[in-house]
């Protein structure tokens, strides 16, 4: 009984590196697999304004944290920052589905021992309106310096004046 080695048996010759699935590897197929890096010139930003009026807080942090991040963009590469700008107005108009405006907390700790602090929702949209939409965006972004970076191009504003209308934002629709 002959042994034949197992490229021989799908007409390759033993030698031949490793192939894919059906025997015939990818140069053979005329398949190019190739990871393309976008360089720094290559990544355009492009500035963008919502309207956080009436929208659930949740919905609204998903897709600015996609925009900062850059998925919409067929150039999205995970290790890099290609995302755009962002800009939120009316900050404090932004609202929670069912009982989640009486129920949610927002937790700081002093460091010291029972030093912690509950500060409910509606406390922190009445003070702090641009802060409520920051930390939503910022728990869904990478928690690393690229993360950081991100967060540098969003703007939040409580009401509906910003200072960016020289950088000609686009309204995005939620």
């Amino acid at each position: 009984m002959d042994i034949i080695p197992c490229c021989g048996f799908f007409g390759l010759d033993p030698v031949t590196k490793p192939f894919h699935g059906d025997g015939v590897r990818f140069a053979e197929r005329g398949i190019v697999t190739r990871t393309i890096t976008p360089k720094l010139e290559d990544i355009h930003r492009v500035w963008w304004i919502v309207d956080a009026e009436g929208k659930p807080l949740g919905r609204l942090a998903t897709e600015v944290a996609r925009i900062l991040r850059g998925k919409h963009k067929p150039i999205y590469t995970p290790h890099l920052d290609t995302g755009d700008h962002v800009i939120v107005i009316n900050a404090s108009r932004v609202v929670l589905t069912g009982r989640k405006a009486e129920q949610k907390t927002y937790f700081r700790h002093s460091g010291f021992m029972g030093g912690d602090k509950h500060i409910p929702f509606s406390q922190m949209l009445e003070r702090f309106p641009d802060r409520v939409i920051e930390l939503a965006v910022r728990g869904m972004l990478p928690k690393n310096k690229l993360g950081r970076a991100m967060r540098r191009k969003l703007r939040v504003y409580p009401g509906a004046a910003h200072p960016h209308q020289g950088q000609a934002p686009k309204a995005l629709q939620i």
